[in-house]
């Protein structure tokens, strides 16, 4: 991208290695990325810093969640959340819409302009995926469900296929009970530590990608 291409340029023009530059990565989402009901140290931000860190990964990660934000909200706000210095950005949204019972059409129109914009300025993008409930209705679900990989590939983004999985790769729900809070939608911080295992590999990826 010419962005990166140019900041390569500039590092090695004054007698830096390019792969001195330190990646940018802005997290897009709601409660679930904001860290609702934590610590500070204890959310998904702050977890997902110190697993990359651990990986070697030279990478400043900006918290862009918002408690209670939609698809429409990150909408709104994807713009000035790309400030120059991002280079890339991880998209965790849809949960709240799925609350309210939005119309999939809304919502796949809302995430399509938030990697549309992130194209616009050369920033790479992590599309997280979310699951529909089924007591929308059949329909409903697979509306939703498809949104995030039909727009991963429309777009040819990074694409992880849940935000939970790593609380559900057991297959149990009673297992998966035991890393929510008492609210049972969002994360404790045990929760927060077994997803970010499972997404951290995939915001490797993107780190990779936005380094190009």
């Amino acid at each position: 991208m010419l962005r990166k291409a140019l900041m390569s340029t500039l590092f090695v023009f004054c007698g830096f290695a390019a792969t001195a530059e330190q990646v940018v990565i802005a997290a897009l989402g709601d409660s679930l990325t904001q860290g609702y009901g934590l610590p500070e140290h204890d959310g998904f931000v702050p977890q997902l810093d110190r697993w990359l860190k651990a990986q070697g990964a030279d990478v400043r990660l900006i918290n862009a969640g918002v408690s209670g934000d939609t698809t429409a909200g990150g909408a709104a706000r994807v713009g000035w959340t790309l400030t120059p210095e991002v280079d890339g950005m991880i998209v965790t949204l849809g949960g709240n819409d799925l609350l309210r019972g939005i119309d999939p059409a809304v919502s796949r129109t809302n995430l399509d302009a938030i990697v549309k914009t992130a194209g616009a300025t050369d920033v790479e993008v992590l599309l997280v995926g979310m699951q529909a409930p089924g007591n929308y209705g059949a329909d409903y679900k697979q509306a939703f469900d498809a949104i995030y990989p039909d727009l991963a590939e429309q777009y040819e983004t990074g694409y992880a296929p849940s935000f939970f999985t790593g609380l559900t790769a057991e297959g149990d729900p009673a297992t998966a009970r035991r890393y929510m809070q008492p609210d049972g939608i969002h994360p404790n911080a045990e929760g927060v530590a077994l997803i970010v295992e499972n997404l951290g590999p995939y915001v490797l990826e993107l780190v990779a990608a936005a380094r190009q």
